[in-house]
């Protein structure tokens, strides 16, 4: 938008737009009662349930502390801004541009609109936003004699509040938000506020954004398609069991242990960037554990039943699939922080059933746990435990909503733009549509979870925890092992990942891919949009290992299948599901993964 443009206003239909307006009015007045109602059966909410105004009491005693080193924070302000003011007056006379006092990040797409900078009024308000977001910032990272959890807090919440407030996020102040106003006569706010209604309703109350198209996906038609069976099932899993596409297959399966934060298909989405299709391609076996979306009858469910009924479990019934005990394993984000517990129970017990063992992105010292630990306090954790008896389980939009925070920016503010303020749909996106598919979390297992690896982190203390009667020990895992992480990840980062290596004892790989949690894994090798890292040494300093890292412009899957194939075992006449002693019990990709967070 120029400082020029004069669009003609286009006035909306009269009674169009008093239909428009009674619908929203009685659907508002319904979900204003229901959400009363529910108060009263669940509760009130805390006044600070992410217990953030004690860090913030904390920060400003210190701050106020040191009144010279806040005056020379507000006086470099200040100056900043008088130097934007008298840029800004200087373009309105018509004199040149000068140099912008502050920028937006490489990558920040909140401003990527022309008039941002065509605009003298809205480069103004821009510069200013980030001035400011920065001061902000930078005054609260300063601040001395913070311990680092109160420190890490501190950040992280004024920055939520800074994302929240950027001018983007408004109607008057979003010059692409104005123009179609003007353009539609106010019809993109009408269906922004319908949008925004849909999301309430969706989420009973709760504001549910929908980040893409939700009836574009159909699970087991047009997403997690792979062929295959379901060849057994317990309380807490399915286990799939693909369909060969090579003659000869490596002679030890492949079992894959995903998350069950989320649902397994992000390591088969589509045909082109399916995970589990491509390892299929390669020679192996594959089998992939479906993870129950559990109820309130699996509430008592544990961590130790997780082990027992989950690898343990597949193990025994890979036996009988194919008749080879002998297995490779791949586990994914906590997938494979209970792959390394399993290892190391098995190492205690004496089972030698796994051979190889991959990590995707997954932490087994959580000392340095990334952002996600700014909502492991003890008094979130007995709020979050509090939440989780009512119900025997943690709602699946608890667990996405804290995810999604931590791209606020990505995963929130563009879509309220997008959704509400321009009143657009959001296109059809096959990660989204999995993001947005949430699971729910066993109470006695997710407790156990948040406090023995997040708060205290015991995982890495030999003997810390005890799983069926057996104290575990990771320096005991002599297996091969081979770690992949995401140089961006914001889940799992790549130097808290690394400290497995200086842990585990036997043959190990590191290799640290380009971008983050989701995109770096799934980043199929036709087409390298991601390079990788490699570096045979393994120095306790993640950054020299990093220093002495080569880059490779491709994808790290082959460098994988080299390693994993020289633990295959050898060859063998292709497997088909119900081959061996367990006949299928259903189509892949089954009926555990169709369950969802609603139901």
């Amino acid at each position: 938008m120029n400082d020029t443009d004069h669009p003609e206003i286009k006035l909306p239909d009269p009674a169009e737009w008093s239909r428009s307006m009674a619908d929203i009015a009685q659907r508002s007045q319904r979900l204003v009662l229901d959400f009363i109602e529910r108060q009263g059966a669940d509760g009130p909410l805390p006044v600070d349930p992410l217990n953030i105004a004690a860090a913030f009491v904390e920060m400003t005693q210190k701050m106020i502390a040191d009144p010279a080193k806040l005056l020379q924070a507000q006086f470099s302000l200040w100056q900043d801004y008088m130097t934007l003011w008298q840029h800004t007056t200087q373009r309105f006379l018509g004199g040149e541009t000068a140099p912008s006092v502050a920028e937006p990040a490489p990558g920040d797409r909140r401003f990527k609109d022309q008039a941002w900078n065509d605009s003298a009024v809205f480069d103004y308000i821009k510069q200013s936003y980030l001035l400011t977001a920065r001061w902000m910032q930078n005054t609260v990272r300063q601040v001395e004699g913070l311990d680092d959890k109160t420190a890490k807090k501190v950040d992280f919440y004024t920055r939520q509040f800074v994302d929240a407030m950027a001018p983007s996020n408004f109607v008057l102040t979003n010059p692409q938000v104005l123009r179609t106003t003007i353009e539609t006569g106010g019809e993109n706010l009408v269906h922004g506020l319908e949008n925004m209604l849909d999301d309430l309703e969706r989420g009973k109350g709760r504001l549910t954004i929908k980040m893409t198209d939700l009836d574009a996906f159909k699970i087991g038609e047009n997403i997690a398609t792979a062929p295959g069976k379901v060849v057994y099932q317990n309380d807490l899993l399915q286990l799939i069991q693909y369909a060969p596409t090579t003659e000869t297959a490596q002679r030890r399966p492949l079992l894959i242990i995903p998350p069950w934060i989320n649902k397994y298909y992000i390591l088969d989405l589509r045909a082109d960037n399916s995970f589990v299709r491509w390892a299929v391609s390669q020679g192996h076996t594959v089998f992939m554990v479906s993870w129950v979306n559990p109820d309130t009858n699996l509430a008592g469910k544990t961590y130790e039943d997780y082990m027992l009924e989950g690898p343990l479990a597949c193990l025994d019934a890979i036996e009988k699939a194919t008749g080879e005990r002998e297995v490779n394993v791949i586990g994914y984000c906590l997938g494979g922080t209970l792959l390394a517990a399993t290892l190391a129970y098995m190492a205690a017990k004496g089972d030698d059933r796994f051979v190889s063992a991959t990590f995707f992105v997954s932490l087994t010292d959580f000392k340095e746990a990334g952002e996600l630990s700014v909502f492991i306090d003890e008094a979130q954790l007995e709020f979050l435990e509090d939440r989780m008896k009512r119900h025997g389980y943690l709602e699946g939009a608890d667990m996405a909503t804290t995810f999604n925070m931590l791209r606020a920016n990505d995963l929130i503010w563009s879509f309220v733009v997008n959704n509400y303020l321009l009143g657009k749909e959001p296109f059809p996106f096959d990660l989204l549509y999995w993001n947005s598919d949430s699971t729910r979390m066993p109470a006695a297992m997710h407790s156990f979870y948040l406090r023995n690896m997040y708060q205290e982190n015991k995982l890495v203390q030999p003997g810390g925890i005890t799983l069926a009667g057996v104290p575990i020990d990771l320096r005991n895992i002599t297996i091969p092992t081979f770690f992949l992480s995401t140089k961006e990840d914001h889940i799992a980062p790549w130097k808290s990942t690394y400290a497995a290596t200086q842990i585990f004892q036997g043959p190990r790989k590191f290799v640290l891919s380009a971008s983050g949690h989701i995109a770096g894994v799934v980043n199929p090798p036709p087409k390298t949009k991601y390079g990788h890292w490699e570096n045979d040494k393994l120095p306790p300093n993640p950054d020299d290992w990093l220093a002495g890292a080569t880059y490779l412009p491709d994808s790290w899957w082959p460098a994988w299948e080299d390693w994993v194939r020289q633990y295959g075992g050898g060859e063998v006449p292709a497997r088909k599901p119900g081959d061996g002693k367990l006949k299928p019990v259903e189509d892949a990709p089954g009926s555990y993964v169709r369950v969802t967070a609603a139901e």
